[in-house]
């Protein structure tokens, strides 16, 4: 929580559900990273937040982006990215889009897939293109393991084929996961990349880039390491294995660029218990998993929650949102407790919520409007 943030929703008190960005916080993300990992080019994964703020910021900061449809495409460059700065990131594109990113002029893809790169051939020729391998994610709250990417070997294929069909194989990229919490899945994955770059180099194909993918966490429920000690972990991994000779190198930034930078307020609309014997009060708010708690789902992302009451005697709880699905329940095995005194119609605070959160919301569910946000 900001002072700006708790200035506006102290003055200003908006309806409920809504998520409020302080952009000086995406401000000092972005700088933060270029300090700590000057030699990697930011790429700002757009689906993080895909806020016209937020990108126009990034942009007169230098940012580039990640993107992952036209949709996307055209955000950045209304926002004035060019297109050189703009890298296709999604493995799974439709042929015609991508023929019209080729067309605005964005010249990086990625892909993991043969089918995938005969479409690159066609519809984008000599583009610069970097196959994705998969990883485990071990250590990442929000895993992101077998949708994307394809083992090692077949990796090795994929760029000797996109040779052969024009295409320049430009480099690697992984993923280790998001909000990842273990540093060493870096050099677990830079190791398989500097392997892949030998083996290609024998094959006379020099790749020229490793995207680091994203990872990079935001503070929830508990502490992470700071930026520093991820810019550390991430550099000894790159000079174990490519020592001096460092390629270019990309990264991924979205949670960890705007997670920290919004709190979404939302009001308590019931609190109940499902019997006599339960100690356990069910508390409803009125935003749940299909208002932008998308995250919750397995509860795997553990917001940090403020009520009026920080200093009252508190009991366990059950969070559910609004809506009449009963898949829509945040949080009942994990352990969150909540004030003895928390009523009907109190207003609740949830941390850390500038990502992933009003780029979910866009279902109208129920009736239910799309999370409203403002930036301060």
């Amino acid at each position: 929580m900001t002072a700006k943030i708790a200035r506006f929703l102290e003055e200003v008190q908006p309806a409920t559900p809504c998520l409020v960005v302080d952009l000086d916080v995406v401000r000092q993300n972005y700088e933060d990273i270029r300090h700590w990992l000057p030699v990697a080019e930011v790429f700002y994964a757009v689906k993080a937040n895909p806020a016209p703020e937020i990108v126009a910021l990034l942009t007169g900061l230098g940012s580039n982006f990640d993107v992952a449809s036209p949709g996307e495409i055209d955000l950045c460059l209304a926002a004035g990215a060019a297109p050189e700065r703009i890298s296709f990131g999604n493995t799974i594109k439709k042929q015609r889009d991508i023929a019209y990113a080729h067309a605005k002029g964005v010249s990086l893809f990625a892909f993991d897939s043969e089918a995938e790169l005969e479409k690159l051939a066609e519809s984008a020729p000599g583009a610069r293109v970097f196959c994705r391998i998969l990883m485990t994610c071990d250590g990442a709250e929000w895993p992101l393991s077998r949708k994307f990417g394809c083992e090692v070997d077949m990796a090795r294929d994929l760029l000797v084929r996109a040779r052969e069909l024009g295409l320049d194989p430009y480099g690697i990229s992984f993923h280790v996961g998001s909000q990842q919490t273990d540093l060493s899945q870096w050099d677990i994955a830079v190791g398989k990349t500097a392997m892949l770059f030998t083996e290609l180099a024998a094959s006379g194909i020099e790749l020229r880039m490793i995207n680091l993918g994203g990872g990079l966490p935001t503070k929830y429920r508990t502490d992470i390491p700071g930026m520093d000690r991820y810019a550390d972990a991430i550099m000894h991994a790159m000079t174990k294995h490519f020592g001096n000779n460092l390629p270019t190198m990309i990264i991924e930034p979205g949670r960890s660029m705007v997670g920290n930078s919004g709190v979404l307020e939302a009001e308590v609309v019931l609190i109940s218990r499902k019997s006599y014997d339960e100690d356990v009060r069910w508390v409803y708010l009125d935003v749940g998993k299909f208002g932008g708690l998308a995250e919750t789902m397995d509860e795997a992302i553990k917001y940090r929650i403020e009520t009026p009451y920080e200093n009252d005697e508190t009991g366990p709880v059950a969070l559910a949102g609004p809506t009449c699905d009963s898949a829509d329940i945040l949080y009942e095995k994990c352990g969150y407790r909540m004030p003895l005194s928390l009523k009907v119609g109190d207003k609740v605070r949830i941390l850390s919520t500038g990502a992933y959160t009003s780029s979910y919301s866009a279902v109208n569910f129920n009736g239910f409007a799309p999370l409203r946000t403002y930036f301060v």
